[in-house]
Order: C-alpha cells, then sequence, then structure tokens
C-alpha cells in the first residue's frame, strides 16, 4: 500500500493548485460529486471551465461508465460551485485514502460544502427504483478507512460521526424538495467495496443491520470530510431493488438507466439547494 501522504493535505494542495491555474480565482459556495449517471447536472452549470481528471495531479482517469471524469468550475443557480464528474472507487484497485482525496482537494479550493450523489441498491421495501434518499446515516461495511495512519495537517484525529450528514443541510434539502414537489425518502446507506453485487443473502442481513439502501462508494469521502470540517449533504438515487427483492437480474446498465430517468428530480434538488447556500 502505498504511503497515504501521497493522498493527504500537502498532494491536496498541490491538485488545488493546478486546478486554480485554469479556473483562476475561484471561490466555490459548494463541490458536487456527481455518481453514476448523475452526470447531467453538469449541463445545468453555466459557463463552466472543465478540467479533466487526467490533468489533475494525484487524479487517475475515470474507469467505469456514468463517470466522465471531469472537474467542473462553474455557476449553478447563481451560485460558484465546483461539480466532480465521476469518483474513484475502491473497487478499481483505489486505495481509501485515494477514494476520499476529492474531498481534501475541494476543501483545499475554499469549498465549505460537499454534497455526495450515488446510485444504491434499494433494501428496504418503500424505495423503488428511481427514488431519491436523503442520507441520514451509513454503515460503513468496506472495512478501510482514509484515516487510518499518520495525522494530515489540519485533520480531527478522531472525528465525530454521531451527526456525519450535516442536520441543517438535510432540513433544507427537504424544504427545497417539499417547495418543488420532489419525493424524498430519507435512511441509512451501506458501503460496501464491490465490484459484485450483495447476494440475496448479504441483503437479508443488511436490511436486519439497519441499512435502508446499498452503494459502493460515498462513505470514504464522507470520513476525511468530517475530518477536515467539510460539511456534507448525501443523496442517493435507488436504482434497483437488492439481490433477493426482484426476479430481474442487476445489471450497471440498468443502474444508469434509472438513473437517467431520476436526473431531472435529482438534479432540481441539487439546484435548489446550492441556491439556497
Amino acid at each position: 500500500m502505498s504511503d497515504r501522504s501521497a493522498f493527504g493535505a500537502a498532494a491536496a494542495r498541490e491538485a488545488a493548485a493546478a486546478i486554480r491555474a485554469r479556473v483562476g480565482d475561484f471561490r466555490p459556495v459548494a463541490a458536487i460529486v456527481l455518481g453514476s449517471g448523475l452526470g447531467g447536472l453538469a449541463a445545468r452549470i453555466h459557463a463552466p471551465t472543465v478540467v479533466p481528471y487526467g490533468e489533475i495531479p494525484g487524479f487517475p482517469r475515470a474507469t467505469v461508465a456514468g463517470h466522465a471524469g471531469e472537474l467542473l468550475a462553474g455557476t449553478l443557480a447563481g451560485r460558484p460551485v465546483l461539480a466532480l464528474a465521476g469518483r474513484f472507487h475502491m473497487y478499481e484497485g483505489h486505495e481509501a485514502a485515494l477514494a476520499a482525496f476529492p474531498a481534501r482537494v475541494v476543501h483545499a479550493l475554499g469549498a465549505p460544502v460537499l454534497i455526495l450523489s450515488n446510485a444504491a441498491g434499494g433494501i428496504r421495501a418503500s424505495l423503488a427504483p428511481g427514488s431519491l434518499m436523503l442520507i441520514e446515516d451509513h454503515l460503513n461495511l468496506m472495512f478501510r478507512n482514509p484515516l487510518v495512519g499518520r495525522v494530515e495537517p489540519g485533520d480531527e484525529r478522531f472525528p465525530d460521526m454521531s451527526d456525519p450528514y450535516d442536520p441543517v443541510l438535510r432540513a433544507l434539502a427537504r424544504s427545497v424538495a417539499d417547495a418543488r414537489g420532489i419525493a424524498l425518502e430519507s435512511g441509512v446507506y451501506a458501503a460496501l467495496s464491490g465490484p459484485s453485487y450483495e447476494t440475496p443473502a448479504e441483503v437479508r442481513m443488511l436490511g436486519r443491520l439497519g441499512a435502508d439502501a446499498v452503494g459502493m462508494s460515498t462513505v470514504p469521502e464522507v470520513l476525511v470530510a468530517r475530518a477536515i470540517g467539510l460539511r456534507v449533504l448525501g443523496v442517493s438515487c435507488v436504482t434497483n431493488p437488492g439481490a433477493g427483492l426482484s426476479e430481474t437480474p442487476i445489471t450497471h446498465a440498468e443502474v444508469i438507466e434509472t438513473t437517467a430517468r431520476a436526473a431531472a428530480r435529482f438534479e432540481a434538488l441539487v439546484e435548489g439547494v446550492v441556491a439556497a447556500l
């Protein structure tokens, strides 16, 4: 395993400097990570400067369908934002510190809020495909933590995780959803490393542990965000019932298709939250 400092505070400052060289003196009110199939929000960003991941120090190229692999700096709802179209997953062979590295970079660029999105499988029966779920809490079943190792400058050694998803931001998201007529569920997100989907027995186990939806991302970014003081909002797009809850086999194509159908509601929700920041 490589030295965690390769994806630590100093590396984040280097990556941020390379981005600033392209975007100038840009002061984002939020950074938004666009999960599988949710990259359409990028089209709503006005006059973006686009920086491919391959041109950012420390960023590998995105390899997963539905992840464009670009950072955008522009305005959404009249507010300056950063958008990361795609993320790095541990199932691609990346360590947890790299999966969480973009959180450090956007923090170094001055973003005070991190909005995370993902595609997830539904465990709770009421979460039909296409549902948007506000993440209230999570289960880290990846059995990896990006904070393991020496403490990075500015990190909290033992970050409090009693309320990892900012309650004020969650209330704001609910208010926006109500005002715009967007159905918004809430629940607990379980993160597993993947890349295989869960077995029916694993889905039953996750339900008994208190999970409402399951995916393969997000938690590493949240852990680092809390350690460095970023406020976090998380939204899952439920794309399919978990294994054993439907007779239909799960495919990544189904994930992309379902997120495309939910995209307009997701985009309106995030746009409304950003407008109110």
